[in-house]
Order: C-alpha cells, then sequence, then structure tokens
C-alpha cells in the first residue's frame, strides 16, 4: 500500500534516491511467466561478486512482495527493499504480480507462486541457495506471503512446498479480514462471495511444527488492518501449534512507515532490517 499512501510520488523518490548503488549488482526485467506482470528484479549483493568462497556456499534469498491492496504496486518503487537487504548479504528478489480488477483472487497468489518457483530454480545463479529462501511481505504482499507459507494448495501448483521455505516475513500483514469492507478488496476477492479459506490465519489452524518459521512485525496502532486481529491473533495461532514464531509492534511506525524504515532514511523509526536480518540468518544455519 506504499504508492497509494505515500500520496506523492516523490515520497518514493525520497526513499530511493536513498540508496547506495555501490552495494547490489541489479538484474532488472525478469520474466517468471509470459504475462506482462509477471516480471521481477534481483538484488545481488556486491560481496557475493567479490568473495567467492561466500559465494559458493550459497546466500540467503528473500522473495519481496509489496502492498496495494491487491490492486496497485510496482516493484520499482521498492528498489529500497532490495538494496537494503543485498547490502545485508541477502540475495533479493522483488517481484510483480497480476493485479485486481484485470484478475480477482486467488490470481495474485498463484503469480506469487510462480515467482517463488523462479526463485528456487535460478537462485545459485544469483550466489544464492535454494535451501535459503525466504518469503516476505509488506500489507497485501505480506497477505501472500502468508498464504504461500501456510496454504500447500499454493506451491503445490507451482511443483513447490511450503516445507521447501526457510521462514516467511510479514510486516502489518493482514491475515484476517472478513467481512470485507474496502471497495477495492471487495472487488480483489469478489465479496460476498469471498471463501472462508481465502483468509490465512484460517490455515494458520493447520499449521504443525513442520511448517515453515515466521517472523511477524506490525505498528501497534495500525490505520489499515486490525493489528491485534491479524498479526497478534496469527501468532497465537501459531504458537499454539508448536510453529516458531517471532513477532513485535512498535509504536514508533505506520502502516506505511514499517516498511519505509528499511530505507536508510528512515531507518531509526524502528529496527525492521535489523529483526529480518538476524531471523534470515538464523534460519539460514538451521538449513
Amino acid at each position: 500500500m506504499l504508492p497509494a499512501l505515500l500520496t506523492a510520488c516523490s515520497a518514493v523518490d525520497v526513499l530511493n534516491a536513498t540508496v547506495p548503488t555501490d552495494t547490489y549488482r541489479n538484474f532488472a526485467d525478469l520474466p517468471y511467466g509470459d504475462q506482462p506482470r509477471q516480471k521481477l528484479d534481483v538484488y545481488m549483493p556486491n560481496q557475493l561478486l567479490a568473495d567467492k568462497t561466500l559465494a559458493a556456499g550459497g546466500a540467503p534469498m528473500v522473495v519481496f512482495f509489496y502492498g496495494g491492496s491487491w490492486s496497485s504496486g510496482e516493484r520499482a518503487d521498492y528498489r529500497f527493499v532490495g538494496e537494503a537487504l543485498a547490502a545485508q548479504g541477502v540475495v533479493a528478489v522483488v517481484a510483480d504480480y497480476r493485479l485486481s480488477p484485470e484478475v480477482r483472487y486467488p490470481v495474485f497468489l498463484q503469480d506469487s507462486a510462480m515467482a517463488v518457483r523462479w526463485a528456487f530454480d535460478n537462485a545459485q545463479k544469483y550466489g544464492a541457495n535454494p535451501a535459503r529462501i525466504f518469503v516476505m511481505g509488506h500489507s497485501a504482499g505480506a497477505y501472500n506471503a502468508a498464504m504461500l507459507a501456510l496454504d500447500k494448495r499454493w506451491l503445490g501448483g507451482a511443483g513447490l512446498s511450503p516445507t521447501k521455505l526457510a521462514g516467511w516475513i510479514g510486516l502489518a500483514g493482514p491475515y484476517d479480514f472478513l467481512p470485507i469492507g474496502d471497495r477495492k478488496t471487495q472487488v480483489a476477492f469478489e465479496w460476498p462471495n469471498t471463501p472462508p479459506d481465502s483468509q490465512a490465519l484460517f490455515h494458520a489452524g493447520s499449521a504443525t511444527a513442520t511448517s515453515p518459521p515466521a517472523l511477524l512485525l506490525a505498528p501497534e496502532k495500525d490505520s489499515i488492518v486490525n493489528t491485534q486481529r491479524s498479526t497478534v491473533g496469527m501468532a497465537r495461532r501459531l504458537q499454539g501449534n508448536g510453529v516458531r514464531v517471532q513477532s513485535e509492534l512498535y509504536d514508533t511506525v505506520s502502516h506505511v512507515t514499517i516498511v519505509a524504515s528499511m530505507a536508510s532514511v528512515l531507518r531509526g523509526r524502528a529496527p525492521v532490517l535489523e529483526r529480518v536480518t538476524d531471523f534470515v540468518q538464523a534460519n539460514s544455519a538451521k538449513r
């Protein structure tokens, strides 16, 4: 939801303008399907290019999905996320996916699964280890990541299993949002004919100790997504089923600035990048 809520394009430009250009090599416009929006960008840490020993072991890889009520968003707006992760030694993949009203649920999940399939198939080309692949998202993108990790239908359709993921990361994700009040989301999920199993929290009920570990971060007060219902509710349900979960709420960020705080200019707002990096490194070591 970043482009819609930062109102002026200059705000996104400011975030991306602070991105150092000497920390990564960018591979842009890579297709993972044959549709115009089935493309992604890879941010490969320069340290992998310089250190052959490091590259040989394979770095972790994070596939990131942005938000936008499943109806807006462009991967180019999230260069600051790709750079932030690459600067920490993580290969970052920022993927577009088809949006409403062109498509409806579950097409954006199918596209997301195809992007992850691409990541598994191509990880080694970019210095990453396919055993260390995580999915991550903000807002609607966090929902996409959660569904890939918890509902085996989507990765299963791409020839994978959620158990192949090293973990998943959600920033201010909507995991339980029925009934739907937002008009754009109503269109994306064809409300009121939205199936109950479209909700990520529904699938958390059948998670087990073998499900991918989760990192859930959110603002304490979120005017867009109900933090208690989604992030806190998801953490409790996963923990109750034996899933390894870390969760934190911050009173210094909003629905938008929680992801924007990954950019260097706003990094002091909350330790989001630090928590993501620690989670990825800790769970990569266990693979």
